[in-house]
């Protein structure tokens, strides 16, 4: 059973979003596989949410996920004896920015020229041919994550919302979106969690296993 299928048998509302959740990670893991990054944005908690992703798929989750024989060699290669601690701890990741984290671009760009363009102005500067845009929003018309979803769009990115039930402006826009079965925000939330969890298990699996 992967990871899909245990979080539908601990969630089993979510048994309706299944299609879209395999969606979701194939399109993480063509992501993965053309080297390109996620680029994740949210909201309060949901901003929350984006740096937890992130943190699940940058070093290891469930799995240890040690350097390849071909990268220790490069390690002992350019630091000798000292690459040792280097080989034993450095772990592979899946390459994920949270676009909430960076707070004086934030804060600047809000300031200076627009903070309904906050995101929109990251994924303009940081998009690259492979990327994948992540947008969280309860309500799926979150305005700064919508125009994240917009310029993402306009980049050639495919993209992925965690939104509620409702259709919104992000599932008008998004390659696929998650709705989870519920609309108060707490609600919405506390189904994101263990969507993203087993997103993030299961991509792990399938590539470091």
């Amino acid at each position: 059973m992967n990871h899909i299928d245990t979080l539908i048998t601990r969630y089993p509302a979510l048994a309706a979003c299944r299609k879209e959740l395999d969606r979701a990670l194939d399109l993480m893991l063509t992501m993965y596989e053309k080297g390109g990054k996620l680029l994740a944005c949210g909201n309060g908690g949901s901003a929350a949410d984006a740096s937890h992703i992130v943190g699940e798929l940058m070093k290891g989750f469930l799995l240890k996920r040690p350097m390849t024989a071909e990268e220790k060699a490069r390690f002992e290669n350019a630091l000798g004896e000292d690459s040792i601690p280097f080989a034993e701890k450095l772990q592979r990741g899946i390459p994920a920015i949270a676009l909430d984290t960076a707070s004086a671009l934030l804060t600047a760009y809000a300031n200076d020229v627009d903070a309904d363009l906050i995101y929109a102005q990251q994924v303009f500067a940081y998009a690259r041919e492979g990327d994948l845009f992540l947008g969280i929003s309860t309500s799926g018309n979150s305005k700064n994550v919508v125009n994240a979803a917009k310029t993402a769009k306009a980049m050639g990115l495919p993209s992925i919302a965690l939104t509620g039930a409702r259709d919104s402006a992000l599932s008008a826009l998004c390659t696929c979106t998650i709705r989870v079965p519920e609309t108060e925000t707490f609600k919405v939330q506390e189904l994101h969690l263990p969507v993203y969890h087993a997103l993030c298990a299961e991509i792990e699996a399938r590539l470091f296993i």
